[in-house]
């Protein structure tokens, strides 16, 4: 199934500072107090701090934009200002963000931690390939992607079924979205 972006309409963030784009999300229809895993495109144009979202372990990754600073409550700081690289970090934490200059957008992935782990990862060698039985999204962030539902253009993602491949055309690169459930 291909899910694109203008599909998607901006809602607010849990705290009413910035905006989202919800991508996916399971189950499906699940609101923020009970969904397994989510993915969202937030547009980030002022400094306002993170939502909190206790119990909720979170990757963050560069889309557009020069990217901005974020200061944790336990006194890391990280500049995210390299597109498609993933940073972790604990969704009860709080997090101050600076701009580094101007507007950005970001992708980000949030996963139960008592239920899974989550992980994003950076594809973007051109060819075919075959997600392992984990991957539960394909998010094309740049370049063309080919699917057996039909071609990924920037801003589209698609939710594989298994021994799905995809192929990866000249210059694309693929976030890959993996869910791995915890045992019970």
């Amino acid at each position: 199934m291909i899910i694109r972006l203008h599909d998607c309409p901006p809602q607010p963030w849990k705290n009413g500072l910035g905006s989202t784009c919800e991508i996916a999300v399971h189950p499906e229809g699940a609101g923020s107090d009970d969904f397994l895993w989510r993915v969202s495109i937030a547009k980030v144009d002022s400094a306002a701090p993170f939502s909190s979202f206790p119990g909720i372990d979170r990757q963050i990754a560069l889309l557009d934009g020069n990217g901005f600073t974020m200061t944790l409550e336990d006194g890391r700081v990280h500049a995210l200002t390299t597109p498609f690289a993933p940073f972790a970090f604990a969704g009860e934490a709080r997090v101050a963000v600076t701009l580094v200059d101007g507007p950005t957008r970001d992708f980000n992935l949030m996963v139960r931690r008592a239920r899974a782990r989550g992980e994003v990862r950076a594809w973007q060698e051109p060819g075919e390939q075959l997600p392992d039985p984990f991957t539960v999204l394909v998010y094309c962030a740049r370049g063309v992607i080919g699917t057996a539902d039909g071609p990924l253009h920037a801003g589209d993602a698609w939710r594989p079924s298994p021994a799905s491949r995809v192929k990866l055309h000249h210059n694309a690169l693929a976030l890959i979205i993996r869910i791995e459930p915890r045992a019970t």
